[in-house]
């Protein structure tokens, strides 16, 4: 990092809570009842990391189907009851990452602000993000266009080249990069479990990382000394 890092913005799905696994296949199975075919890894590489209107304008052009009225607010439904039915998890480590660092923190999320407050009240973590919180509602553009890091480090008052984006997603990646931002990969959520990412050579972060654990000895300067 060749900037003093003053911010470090994680992503939501995928880095914070293990939640995308349980999202890939509710959305493959969600959208083969309107008759769209496509299996997990199409649906990790062109919508992980991406809102849901921009999801649906691709549904719409690649297959030529316009979902029902009512099809987003049923599937957010059973998606929340999905994950209280098979206990949405905290990343490992994330906890005891979050209590050590030394700068300030956030998110950076293209989920809704319903289903963020759904999944932190899920995990505990409501206090933790508690005014940190940035999504993809703030802003025009989605991932991978760079507006939503920039608004998160805005509001932060924290340049972009002094901030750390933590992302699992391409589109994530793309748009830390774009906003001139530190970008680290974290690779260790359920749906990337097979090791195979999906790479671009065009978004490639500045490093990758698979646990928790290993930012502190990653990244020292960010974190409190003694605990």
């Amino acid at each position: 990092m060749s900037q003093p890092i003053e911010l470090v913005l994680f992503d939501f799905d995928g880095v914070v809570v293990d939640s995308e696994i349980i999202s890939l296949r509710m959305l493959v199975a969600e959208l083969a009842q309107q008759g769209v075919a496509v299996d997990i890894p199409y649906v990790a590489r062109h919508f992980l990391g991406r809102s849901y209107p921009t999801v649906i304008a691709q549904i719409r052009e690649e297959f030529g189907i316009t979902l029902p009225e009512g099809f987003e607010a049923d599937y957010r439904a059973r998606l929340i009851a999905a994950f209280e039915a098979e206990g949405l998890k905290v990343m490992p480590h994330l906890r005891e990452v979050l209590a050590r660092l030394a700068v300030p923190y956030g998110l950076a999320t293209s989920s809704s602000p319903a289903r963020v407050a759904s999944s932190l009240a899920m995990t505990g973590l409501t206090e933790a993000f508690e005014g940190r919180i940035t999504t993809a509602s703030e802003v025009t553009r989605g991932k991978p266009a760079p507006d939503l890091p920039l608004r998160a480090a805005e509001k932060a008052g924290v340049p972009p080249e002094r901030c750390l984006l933590i992302e699992d997603s391409l589109a994530g990646i793309g748009a830390g990069l774009a906003a001139g931002m530190a970008v680290w990969q974290f690779t260790g959520g359920s749906h990337l479990a097979d090791g195979d990412l999906p790479q671009d050579p065009e978004t490639v972060p500045h490093r990758q990382f698979a646990s928790f654990a290993e930012l502190p000895h990653l990244a020292p300067d960010l974190f409190l000394t003694g605990t």
